[in-house]
Order: structure tokens, then C-alpha cells, then sequence
């Protein structure tokens, strides 16, 4: 045993052989081949993800459109600051309006128009929480206007 370590010049065969370089350059062709597997995976899943509910949505019918001589009544609300149930400022048409003098107005608006001019613009600033909205929506539809309300983005003031 003594002979085989001499011999060998120090143990283990492979340094007595030279070191091979460090090879610099990547081998693309292992990642070549997991991106071709992982896109086969993507390409196989991805129609399985998409889900359809059939839903029978209901036709629109055109009918005739009444042209009305009194402009469409916009209520317009904005935060004035603070959390969500804070204040709002109102403004119906471009006069501001008192929370508490909003159900009264509405009502009287109302009784002056007819039973086919009763659409209702509601602007909200985008800082307006939801339920300060929501609660006006419940004050416009018991002031006896028909739910087709249509809810606008603001403009910017």
C-alpha cells in the first residue's frame, strides 16, 4: 500500500493528469427543451381555464325614442374630504343642493315631468365611496323615478 501512494504521487489518479479547463459557454439545449415543455403545458391548461356560463341575456327591441323638452336631471357628487360616510357636496343640475333638501327637490322634479322622461344622471367623483352612491340611487328610486339610472364617470371639474 505504501508503494500504491508513492506511485500515484499523492492519492486519487486525477491529479497527476491535469486539470481540464471550466468550460464558459451555456448549454441551451436542457432549457431549450423544458421552455418547449413548459409551453406545450400552457398551450394544453389554457383552454381548461376559460369557463362559460350560458346565460340567455334578454333582446333589445328598439322603440321610439320621445324627444323631451326639459334637459335630463343630473344629480353630480363629490367628497370633501375625509373617510367613507363623510360629507358630500351635491349639485343638481349645476346648483348645489343640501343633503337634507335632496328627497323634497327630487320629489318635486318628479311630479313635473311626465312618465317617460324619468332618467336620472348620476356623476360621482371617483373619491365618492360606494355607499354614499348607493344610498342616493335608494333616494332617487323612492322620489319615484323608474331604475334605468345611468351612472357617469366624472368628467373632471
Amino acid at each position: 500500500m505504501a508503494m500504491n501512494m508513492a506511485a500515484g504521487g499523492g492519492g486519487g489518479g486525477r491529479r497527476g493528469r491535469g486539470r481540464r479547463p471550466v468550460m464558459a459557454e451555456i448549454n441551451v439545449t436542457p432549457m431549450v427543451d423544458v421552455m418547449l415543455v413548459l409551453l406545450i403545458i400552457f398551450m394544453v391548461a389554457a383552454p381548461l381555464l376559460t369557463t362559460s356560463i350560458d346565460i340567455d341575456l334578454p333582446t333589445a327591441r328598439g322603440g321610439a325614442q320621445i324627444q323631451s323638452n326639459s334637459p335630463p336631471l343630473t344629480l353630480s357628487v363629490k367628497r370633501t374630504g375625509g373617510g367613507c360616510n363623510s360629507s358630500v357636496e351635491m349639485y343638481l343640475g349645476d346648483s348645489p343642493i343640501a343633503a337634507s333638501d335632496l328627497d323634497a327637490k327630487i320629489k318635486a322634479i318628479r311630479e313635473t315631468r311626465s312618465d317617460t322622461d324619468n332618467v336620472v344622471y348620476l356623476r360621482g367623483d371617483k373619491d365618492v365611496c360606494y355607499t354614499d352612491m348607493m344610498k342616493l340611487l335608494g333616494q332617487i328610486k323612492a322620489a319615484g323615478f323608474k331604475p334605468n339610472i345611468v351612472i357617469l364617470p366624472d368628467q373632471g371639474s
